[in-house]
């Protein structure tokens, strides 16, 4: 029988097992494919759980829960808590311009009293705080197309213009 004319036990197209090339190439592809999959369910191509990033101070304690990986396009939540430790005149929470340059907020809830810019930041006011108030605030956002590799800056509380505490952030963005 020629290597061209069909075996009388095997369908067309189908050849036995000695005659197929790359069995083993399959394998190696699935492994690959697995490999893949499971990065992507450990969040390492965007998504996944963060974890919270906290600033202790002597003052008040800020805690910042933030995706640290997101991909081009994605909607995504900031949350901030804010202690106070001690009284808190006026709790303002900064923001540097560059952090959230190539991103659209969509929302912060509560709203802050006051709302303005300041030497390269943004700095939202919320008004006093007792010791022992906690204040939480929600931010939704969306990445935008033109923001690639990433951001990064540090997101800082502040009691009018005093510093109180400051945590960095970065945030990988990925296509």
């Amino acid at each position: 029988m020629s290597a061209t004319a069909p075996s009388p036990n095997h369908p067309d197209g189908i050849a036995p097992a000695s005659e197929r090339r790359g069995a083993n190439l399959n394998w190696l592809s699935l492994a690959v494919l697995g490999a893949v999959m499971l990065a992507a369910l450990l969040g390492a191509f965007g998504g996944g759980k963060a974890r919270s990033l906290v600033a202790d101070a002597p003052g008040a304690r800020l805690e910042v829960h933030t995706p640290r990986v997101l991909r081009n396009g994605m909607f995504f939540e900031t949350r901030l808590r804010v202690t106070a430790k001690a009284p808190i005149a006026d709790a303002v929470i900064v923001v540097p311009a560059a952090l959230w340059r190539d991103m659209t907020i969509n929302t912060m809830i509560p709203a802050p009293g006051e709302e303005k810019t300041d030497k390269g930041a943004f700095r939202f006011s919320y008004g006093a705080l007792k010791a022992g108030d906690v204040l939480e605030i929600k931010i939704d956002g969306q990445i935008n197309p033109p923001l690639f590799a990433g951001t990064n800056g540090a997101i800082e509380l502040h009691d009018g213009e005093r510093p109180l505490a400051a945590i960095p952030v970065a945030i990988t963005v990925l296509p």
